[in-house]
């Protein structure tokens, strides 16, 4: 069995910049150990898999360990994939997922995410979550669905943290979300999930249905820019609208290749 592969940087206009996702269009659903397979294989934060339906497409997406319920990069590059190397023909891509109906847009060269919002609420930090960001700057913490949310006081604090990945890997959540005020964007942030096998995760969609609307709250306004400052960082351009998020960015296409799998 042959299968075509891409790999696309993610929320960037650079190579080397962004997320990188691996991108694996199917015909039909593979064995899900397959998938988990090529996943580890490709050794990137996540792997997106899709199929088409009568109303758009399918799409799943794999660590190298774990599916996960909703990654927003993988499902930008998936929508670069099919807006740009199989000419979709329209300005629209509706994508099923275990977390709901997923809509993008093409408008030029940035592609937008309409995710659903993530329901988040204020919550007692784990002993883990204290002694892994080892500082007294931590201002709140809050519980979404899959993630703990910190906010700290400032960018630089974000910036130069330097977290224990091993005692962070014992909170029992997705990741950990830590964000701040930004200098030149409304709002920064960090992303980190030992706990799925992603230690620091560059650029993060997903996280960013957590963001939205806590940022939008504070700063009483609801179109906001953001910036993931990872090493190799990404640039969002991010929207409430009621029960919805819509996360925009830019992606460039790094690789084509194929995945030789034995019948």
């Amino acid at each position: 069995m042959k299968l075509f592969l891409y790999q696309i940087d993610a929320f960037t206009d650079k190579l080397f910049g962004g997320n990188p996702a691996a991108i694996v269009p199917l015909d039909y659903w593979l064995p899900d150990e397959t998938m988990l397979n090529i996943a580890a294989e490709n050794n990137l934060a996540e792997t997106a898999f899709y199929v088409p339906t009568e109303s758009g497409f399918h799409i799943r997406w794999f660590t190298p360990t774990v599916e996960v319920d909703l990654c927003g990069h993988a499902t930008l590059a998936a929508a670069y994939v099919i807006f740009n190397i199989q000419n979709y023909e329209g300005k629209s891509i509706v994508f099923e997922s275990r977390s709901g109906e997923l809509r993008v847009d093409c408008k030029e060269d940035w592609l937008t995410l309409n995710f659903p919002v993530d329901l988040y609420h204020v919550a007692v930090p784990p002993p883990a979550l204290v002694e892994s960001l080892n500082t007294t700057t931590l201002m709140e913490v809050y519980k979404g669905k899959t993630d703990y949310l910190v906010v700290v006081e400032s960018e630089e604090v974000v910036q130069n943290l330097e977290l224990d990945i091993i005692v962070l890997s014992t909170i029992p959540a997705r990741g950990i979300i830590i964000t701040a005020s930004g200098s030149d964007v409304d709002f920064v942030s960090r992303f980190f999930a030992p706990q799925s096998g992603i230690d620091e995760d560059p650029v993060t969609g997903s996280a960013h249905t957590t963001l939205i609307p806590y940022w939008a709250e504070r700063l009483s306004k609801n179109t906001l820019t953001a910036k993931q400052i990872s090493k190799r960082g990404g640039f969002l351009k991010c929207e409430l609208d009621g029960d919805r998020v819509y996360i925009g960015g830019q992606a460039k296409l790094y690789l084509k290749g194929e995945i030789l799998i034995e019948d």
